[in-house]
């Protein structure tokens, strides 16, 4: 018995950090603050809490720059007053969530949440695939979020059409800097 004791406790210990290395819930889409960043409320009607979510693996074009309101306003169409499910790897510096964010795909409203919203910003042409983050995301979604780049800067899709394009974290320095 004090062989399995450690190896017991080991299990437990380790089921416990998966919990909270992910939290997955469901919630209602209140708000649209830019192109990778939403209010959701979750939980139960009159017990709801209200939680900011900043999109895993992307980084959309700040409001001010250009593309900026594009990149809002797709986002809106995504996921504006719809459910999402949310799976949440942890909290940014700001204190918001970091989650990756599926909602129903408009052909089938009621349907299962199978877009991945933060995937289709990218597609669009609205997001870059923020590299910087990419551990954080499995292999597989950052081969899909990789090639989904690549694939609207061959098309020259939404902001990949702009000759003087500046990614957001370039952006926010130079801001910071004039400051």
């Amino acid at each position: 018995m004090s062989v399995l004791r450690p190896l017991l406790l080991a299990g437990l210990l380790s089921l416990s950090a998966l919990a909270q290395a992910a939290e997955q819930r469901t919630c209602l889409v209140v708000g649209v603050s830019d192109g990778d960043t939403i209010t959701a409320r979750c939980g139960a009607a009159g017990n709801y809490e209200q939680i900011k979510v900043r999109f895993n693996g992307i980084d959309a074009p700040e409001k001010r720059q250009p593309f900026g309101q594009r990149a809002k306003e797709a986002l809106s169409d995504l996921v504006y007053m719809k459910e999402a499910a949310l799976d949440c790897t942890k909290s940014d510096r700001y204190g918001r969530s970091v989650c990756k964010v599926m909602v129903a795909p408009a052909s089938a409203p009621r349907g299962p949440k199978t877009l991945d919203a933060g995937l289709t910003m990218i597609t669009l042409g609205l997001a870059w695939w923020y590299r910087t983050y990419a551990r954080e995301q499995t292999p597989q979604e950052r081969g899909q979020y990789e090639f989904a780049e690549a694939e609207a800067r061959a098309k020259r899709v939404g902001l990949w059409r702009d000759q003087d394009l500046v990614a957001p974290w370039d952006w926010r320095k130079a801001q910071r800097a004039q400051h």
